[in-house]
C-alpha cells in the first residue's frame, strides 16, 4: 500500500482559511478508493469531515463543515486536498488521511458499523485560536 503524508497544518484565528494536503507516495493510489479527512480532538469522538469518491467526484461533507469545507483530488489521483474557510476553533484537531474501498463518499466519512479497514496517514495538527 502507499505512504499517506498529510500537510498544511497550522495555527491559525478564527475565520482564517488553510489547505490541507494528502499525498500518497505511489501515482494513481486514489483512483479506485474513497479517501476522507477525519478528524480527532481531545475528549470528542473521531469525526468524518468530508469524503470523496476521486473516480466519480462525488463528495460528502458533515453538517458541521458543510459550506465552509471542499474536498478534491488533483488529476493524477494521488493527492486530496481539503481547502478549510471561516475557520472555528471547534475544528481544532488532528487531521488524518484515510484510504479504503467503500461504495459512497458518506459511507466512507460516516462509517457506521464498518471495520478499521483501509490506511491512514500520520495526521496534520489544525489549531484555530484566538
Amino acid at each position: 500500500q502507499a505512504q499517506l503524508v498529510e500537510s498544511g497544518g497550522d495555527l491559525v484565528q478564527p475565520g482564517e482559511s488553510l489547505r490541507l494536503s494528502c499525498v500518497a507516495s505511489d501515482p494513481h493510489s486514489f483512483d479506485y478508493y474513497a479517501v476522507g479527512w477525519f478528524r480527532q480532538a481531545p475528549g470528542k469522538e473521531r469525526e468524518g469531515v468530508s469524503c470523496i469518491i476521486t473516480r466519480s467526484g462525488s463528495t460528502y461533507y458533515a453538517d458541521s463543515v458543510k459550506g465552509r469545507f471542499t474536498i478534491s483530488a488533483n488529476d493524477a489521483k494521488n493527492t486530496v486536498y481539503l481547502q478549510m474557510d471561516d475557520l472555528k476553533p471547534d475544528d481544532t484537531g488532528i487531521y488524518s488521511c484515510w484510504v479504503d474501498i467503500q461504495p459512497t463518499p458518506q459511507t466512507m466519512c460516516v462509517r457506521e458499523g464498518l471495520l478499521e479497514t483501509g490506511y491512514r496517514g500520520q495526521g496534520t495538527q489544525v489549531t484555530v485560536s484566538s
